[in-house]
């Protein structure tokens, strides 16, 4: 069985170009979806009392689970007295990164102090799959 392949090499060359140019442009965009489906995952996550590590988050102190029941809240550790730490996260994109962070300074420390006791900005083995798969379906 004999095989033969012939190519136009400038057509070759001029389609890998183009195709590379409609990759670009793109990238911001994959970048951006695959930030929003990552403050999806912290989200829900966070809802569920699961930290990134793995595992429940760690329970309130006894003071503070008697403050929150004081205020009509829950004994559930899901890092939401007001809603407004998980609610000012954000992301934005360039062609080469994708940033998420929080946009008020006060709830960016809250997050901060929360994620030393509980951790869950970020992201397991599985998570930073699904997010790969998000960005490789928006850029093609």
């Amino acid at each position: 069985m004999q095989v033969k392949v012939t190519s136009n090499a400038k057509k070759v060359e001029a389609a890998l170009k183009k195709k590379g140019k409609d990759i670009d442009k793109g990238m911001k965009r994959a970048l951006s979806r695959t930030a929003l489906a990552g403050i999806n995952i912290i989200e829900d996550r966070t809802d569920a009392g699961i930290g990134y590590k793995g595992g429940a988050f760690k329970p309130y102190s006894e003071k503070y689970n008697a403050f929150r029941r004081g205020k009509g809240r829950g004994s559930n550790v899901d890092l939401q007295f007001t809603g407004r730490m998980l609610g000012s996260m954000t992301s934005k994109a360039d062609r080469k990164k994708a940033t998420i962070f929080f946009t008020r300074a006060e709830e960016s420390k809250k997050a901060a102090m929360n994620n030393k006791t509980r951790p869950f900005f970020g992201f397991n083995r599985k998570e930073e799959k699904q997010l790969a798969n998000v960005f490789f379906k928006a850029i093609l």
